[in-house]
């Protein structure tokens, strides 16, 4: 499974290198007051992401097969609202803003791959157009992850929730952790 995500990632990074068109600059909006890149992740995308990704699930035990999906229009205007809530955030992901609120440190900081705040903001200053891209690249799945729960398809909520989540790691790979060292599992 997780040579498929990867693989995913490295088409998206392939794709997303191979566009000869650089995404025009949104305005400035880094004012006092306004969420820092790590609060929309913290606060915004990574639980409305996990809540979507939580939604569908197969489980497989010695009892049998184990379904969860939305079945109620409770449930599914839960995920619908997930889906809105991850498209607004990652909309906001493409204003300029700081990485950090003041006095906020950065996750993981001191995990082993993980760059430091400064070299993250470094790095996004010098690959904007790039950070933009995967921010609209998110949006986009989300997009298609609101289709998929307005057709109430889980098959498609499936396919998105993937989608969003090679998203989010092709970006992570450039941004916050391109040093990580994945183990390799051994052969089975």
């Amino acid at each position: 499974m997780h040579n498929r995500y990867a693989l995913c990632g490295l088409v998206l990074l392939t794709t997303i290198a191979g566009c000869s068109r650089e995404p025009s600059s949104p305005p400035s909006t880094a004012e006092s007051g306004e969420a820092s890149v790590q609060s929309l992740m913290q606060e915004q995308i990574e639980p409305a992401a996990e809540a979507l990704w939580n939604s569908v699930s197969t489980t497989v035990t010695a009892e049998g097969v184990e379904e969860k999906h939305p079945e109620t229009p409770e449930q599914w205007s839960a995920v619908r609202a997930h889906a809105v809530a991850l498209m607004e955030a990652s909309k906001q992901l493409e204003h300029e803003r700081k990485l950090l609120s003041p006095g906020q440190q950065m996750a993981d900081e001191g995990v082993q791959g993980v760059l430091p705040a400064a070299k993250v903001e470094e790095t996004i200053a010098a690959k904007r157009g790039q950070f933009v891209q995967f921010a609209r690249l998110l949006h986009g799945v989300s997009e298609q992850m609101l289709s998929a729960i307005d057709a109430k398809n889980v098959q498609g909520m499936i396919d998105a929730g993937e989608a969003i989540d090679s998203a989010c790691e092709s970006c992570h790979l450039v941004f916050w952790y391109p040093d990580q060292i994945i183990p390799v599992p051994p052969p089975l």
